[in-house]
């Protein structure tokens, strides 16, 4: 194949690497799954292509693009393992970052713990010069300050430095001259500007953002480096696409300037990849339930868009508990997670009780049963002593696992202590992991003012079909698609995702004090920023879409929310802005403020080019039966095991109706469909399971 011509997405998770092989002119899709290699995630990147293209039967020159996403970014900051960091601030507020938000994120905690700073107090510098909350210079840049903070930084041999001045955000003149006053003594350190990284309200959480780019950026930097050159000595001579956590894709050198913007890239990619898969049945309203080897995610996606949210939390030491980790200003889709993956550790608590995560046995060792030195008993143990996981087709039976190390470390680590058989234990794991992942669902879709049980659930994930059938009873859901490639879906949704890049400002004013006219201006320099950072993806500033957006609230009120702007010159743009932001707010809060003054505080445009036309599809062949045999699946409703039949997923052809207990396997995910229940595949290989109605949990 001289020319180039494929695509190529690639996902690399805490447990395996995904990725998916796309030929836009035929449409044909091949997937490829391989362990992560934590010491350097760029070997089990190019591992995988290998794979991948021999499968296909191509050799990697045939690669016209390659988009990635990875967990490198929120790693580095969640392990503590980015670079020496200084930080620059305005004189008298050096304490910026310990002081926080003065906030207790739980009050009744005597022994409360908090959320270290990435930079501590001793790598902090004050700089003389102040602005006004309208960026009118009340105290002017004083230079020697600047010399003498760079020197502090250079003795503590700083690597990157992050500069957050107070009000920046109105006016960026002092920030620049005090890059340039780095740049020319310490010009082999990467600066990041609070008004360039997250120009918006809120002095705390744009230092936090600020500081956690230039934390990751030498890092993220040298890992992108070694992939380029080991992409290069395959032969793969593309520039790489990053997947950013808003669902959107851009150009390597806006990836590195931005690095803190792909803290969420790959459960990003699995919500673009549900929405796909709902919208390909007729289901616009799902939940995204992606459950990998670590983590596991859901995502509301309402007429077939997920949930976004301009401040998204990282590094928390309490899952569920705002304010307990460093708040970052990025643009992400809105999604609720917890440490329930299929490599999540259990044991016995102090109190007596299993509990399960948040920490994970990762790729390496990995559960015990991949028999590569792991002791610790995790999810993927427990789901193969219940039957669920079948040894000698894991991974297409690539990959076998050991169903002796499995059962020994549960009995050693949670029958033994608590007097339960083996299996009681292993039910146990499930149990308590089904609960937590409902739970945090059904929370999540409590915020949001939506009943879950009207939603069909998309389970993706190399877990998430064998976890979504029990979390879906217990949320009273009746429907549950299993998308083909379900266990490489984000890999595939970066595909599917439009390039795209978000700018923003924060000005508040009154809605009733800006003109149509100085709307239009303000949201049209957005456009032009937004649009510059789209330069090197091959899209035309032409055919580039603009979503106005921006997030207002009453008078008074500490939160706003984001509603979608009428354009400024179409007329009337008061009133259609006020309907749009009431109209939100009722759906949150059942209510409106009928004499509440409304104005706006953070303006936002976002620039897409087109979306890419992908369909997620099976290789379904006709050769041979689809039945592959019988096993013994523990059924939780009728509390024992029950003969399930096994289907080859590539072998089911569209239509043919599987009654419960069965089990569908592909090579990177298997399907657990409970008694009572009935599914069937369509033309493209989703597989839809209906509940029976009995089955409900009746969770909202």
């Amino acid at each position: 194949m001289s020319d180039p011509r494929l695509r190529l997405g690639v996902d690399i998770g805490g447990t395996f690497t995904d990725l998916v092989l796309s030929d836009p002119a035929s449409g044909a899709l091949w997937n490829g799954k391989v362990l992560t290699t934590p010491a350097d995630p760029s070997e089990g990147v190019l591992a995988g292509i290998d794979e991948v293209t021999r499968l296909a039967g191509v050799a990697p020159q045939a690669i016209a693009q390659v988009i990635h996403g990875t967990t490198l970014v929120a790693n580095a900051i969640i392990e503590r393992k980015g670079v020496r960091t200084g930080f620059v601030t305005t004189a008298g507020f050096r304490d910026l970052l310990v002081m926080a938000r003065e906030w207790r994120w739980d009050i009744y905690d005597l022994n409360i713990t908090l959320a270290a700073p990435l930079v501590p107090r001793s790598r902090s510098v004050e700089v003389t010069e102040r602005l006004g909350p309208d960026g009118a210079v009340l105290i002017p840049f004083d230079p020697g300050s600047a010399e003498e903070a760079v020197q502090r930084l250079a003795a503590m041999g700083v690597e990157a430095v992050a500069v957050t001045f107070l009000h920046a955000f109105r006016n960026p003149a002092h920030e620049r001259a005090m890059a340039e006053v780095i740049a020319r003594h310490l010009s082999d350190v990467e600066v990041s500007l609070s008004s360039e990284v997250a120009p918006a309200l809120g002095e705390y959480e744009r230092a936090t953002t600020t500081v956690a780019n230039a934390y990751v950026q030498p890092v993220f930097r040298r890992y992108l480096a070694r992939l380029a050159e080991g992409l290069r000595a395959l032969g793969v001579r593309s520039e790489l696409l990053l997947m950013q956590s808003d669902g959107g894709t851009i150009h390597q050198g806006a990836a590195m300037r931005y690095p803190v913007r792909l803290v969420q890239s790959g459960p990003a990619g699995g919500a673009q990849a549900t929405a796909l898969a709902g919208a390909a049945i007729g289901a616009h309203d799902v939940l995204a339930f992606d459950m990998g080897g670590t983590t596991a995610k859901a995502c509301l996606i309402a007429d077939g868009e997920p949930s976004r949210t301009s401040v998204f939390e990282v590094a928390r030491i309490a899952r569920f508990r705002p304010g307990s980790g460093l708040p970052l200003l990025v643009p992400a889709i809105d999604m609720i997670e917890i440490g329930a993956g299929g490599g999540s550790i259990a044991r016995v608590n102090a109190l007596g009780v299993i509990e399960v995560g948040p920490d994970s046995a990762g790729a390496d060792p990995g559960p015990a049963c991949y028999g590569r030195g792991g002791t610790q008993p995790t999810v993927t143990d427990a789901d193969l002593l219940l039957g669920h996981l079948d040894a000698g087709s894991f991974l297409g039976g690539t990959m076998r696992l050991d169903r002796a190390a499995a059962e020994a470390a549960i009995r050693r680590a949670i029958a033994e202590p608590l007097g339960l058989s083996v299996i009681d234990a292993a039910l146990g794991i499930r149990a308590i992991v089904d609960e937590s992942m409902a739970q945090a669902a059904a929370i999540h879709a409590i915020e949001k003012g939506v009943r879950v049980a009207d939603y069909a659930m998309v389970a993706i994930g190399g877990a998430g079909p064998v976890h979504a059938c029990d979390v879906a009873r217990r949320l009273g859901m009746r429907r549950v698609i299993c998308p083909a490639g379900a266990g490489v879906a984000s890999a595939f949704g970066f595909l599917a995702s439009p390039v795209a890049f978000a700018a923003a400002r924060s000005h508040i004013i009154p809605l009733a004090a800006v003109s149509a006219d100085e709307a239009a201006v303000l949201l049209d320099a957005l456009a032009d920023e937004a649009l510059c950072h789209l330069a090197g993806t091959g899209v035309d500033h032409s055919a580039a879409g603009l979503d106005r957006l921006a997030e207002l609230r009453y008078r008074g009120q500490g939160h706003a929310i984001e509603v979608a702007l009428p354009d400024p010159r179409a007329g009337d743009w008061h009133g259609r802005t006020q309907a749009a932001f009431e109209a939100r707010y009722r759906t949150l809060y059942d209510r409106i403020e009928p004499r509440g003054e409304i104005e706006i505080v953070t303006w936002r445009v976002v620039a897409r080019g087109p979306r890419p036309q992908m369909r997620m599809s099976a290789a379904v062949t006709s050769d041979g039966e689809a039945v592959k045999g019988v096993r013994a699946v523990f059924c939780a409703n009728a509390r024992r095991f029950r003969d399930a039949t096994v289907y080859d997923r590539y072998r089911l052809a569209p239509g043919r109706l599987i009654v419960g207990p069965a089990v569908v396997e592909e090579r990177e995910s298997t399907a657990v469909i409970p008694e009572g229940a009935t599914a069937s595949t369509d033309a493209a290989g989703h597989l839809v399971i209906r509940l029976a109605e009995a089955d409900g949990g009746g969770m909202t």
